[in-house]
């Protein structure tokens, strides 16, 4: 291995005992592929098969709490028992090539499509008529961190070692956080930052809870969550300060900051000279282990995001499409052949599942490709 990159292969020990031998996680990706009724399917297993052999966790696809959370086709559930089979096999698929195995738990929310969620009922933190949702009611909301408890449950029924909270991307939990979105003026809402912490917490709560009462000794608990908004109003780095310092505070294992771009600098409510990154260590870095992702493709951008960020470890998502044994071949010196392109002509090699590709093939460059 070049020397250059030592940094990557340093273990670590999480805050709740759970131990791997390097920094660099699989990021969540969805990929269309779970059977309708949420299950697991066999082009799932082979897609997750092909990249666990070298990273220290693998973070699967997010996987809806609750009927009316389903956000994508083919997305997988962990919202029954019945789905509990797929999700043993998912998470021992992980384990038998070495990694740690993270499920990440969600509701979409607004972001639902109506013909998902029962009756075609779509959901939110508060009215948005012109997306076709209503706000939750009181009673819905707390059926809903019920939800997030009883997922975990399953995770840990089902033999993963960890859950990662999806706070992000604009799903429900963000959706409750954010000033765009949460318009409420009870008990989960208000005009703060702080106020409208109300439902992210009573998640992290729900979930620390069915770890404290289910769990082995070791299971990780990490959340994800997305610095800023465009909107006016949205969410700022000073919003998103009040955040990292309230889950710090409930000593989760990571945060894992959802970005497009690792380098990304503030867009406001914070020194718009420096990244989100380099502002989110300084503000927490030395409370809770910090996770940064966004276009890294390479390993000399997986290094810059722990040395030049701060961070604790690096998730690459899109880049293990392209090249699922991107940990090993940078392990082994041969990062020379590292691929950051699909080549359509070789589509066999790269182990996805035909939806996941026909999206690749649709979507516009959201990952590279050429014929």
């Amino acid at each position: 291995m070049n020397s250059a990159y030592t940094s990557l292969f340093n273990p670590f020990t999480f805050k709740s005992g759970v131990k791997v031998d390097n920094r660099i996680m699989i990021a969540p990706m969805t990929h269309y592929s779970s059977k309708e009724d949420g299950s697991i399917s066999e082009q799932e297993l082979t897609f997750i098969e092909a990249r666990s052999e070298g990273p220290g966790v693998v973070i699967t696809a997010c996987a809806n709490v609750t009927a009316n959370g389903k956000a994508f086709p083919g997305q997988p559930g962990i919202n029954l028992d019945t789905h509990l089979p797929g999700l043993k096999k998912l998470a021992e698929t992980i384990h038998k090539k070495g990694s740690k195995a993270v499920i990440q738990i969600h509701h979409g929310g607004v972001q639902c499509p109506p013909e998902l969620v029962p009756n075609g009922d779509v959901l939110s933190a508060s009215d948005i008529p012109e997306k076709g949702a209503r706000a939750l009611t009181d009673e819905e909301v707390k059926e809903i961190v019920k939800g997030f408890g009883e997922a975990t449950t399953r995770a840990i029924e089902a033999g993963f070692d960890g859950v990662e909270i999806h706070g992000a991307n604009g799903y429900l939990i963000q959706q409750f956080f954010s000033p765009h979105t949460n318009k409420r003026s009870d008990a989960w809402g208000g005009e703060t930052a702080a106020d409208r912490l109300a439902f992210p917490l009573a998640v992290v709560d729900a979930v620390k809870q069915a770890v404290a009462e289910k769990a082995p000794e070791n299971f990780l608990v990490g959340y994800r969550f997305s610095p800023e908004e465009p909107e006016t109003p949205g969410l700022t780095m000073e919003d998103t300060f009040v955040l990292v310092d309230a889950l710090a505070a409930k000593e989760l294992d990571y945060l894992h900051v959802s970005l497009m771009e690792a380098h990304s600098k503030a867009r406001r409510g914070a020194d718009e000279t420096r990244t989100r990154l380099s502002l989110l260590h300084e503000r927490v870095g030395e409370l809770v282990p910090i996770v940064g992702v966004g276009s890294v493709h390479t390993p000399g951008e997986a290094v810059a995001v722990l040395e030049e960020e701060g961070m604790d470890f690096v998730a690459l998502g899109r880049e293990l499409l392209v090249e699922p044994n991107w940990v090993n071949l940078v392990k082994n010196g041969q990062e020379n052949q590292i691929q950051t392109v699909i080549k359509v002509s070789e589509k066999e090699k790269y182990v996805l599942p035909e939806p996941l590709w026909n999206v690749i093939m649709n979507a516009g460059g959201w990952v590279p490709f050429e014929e």
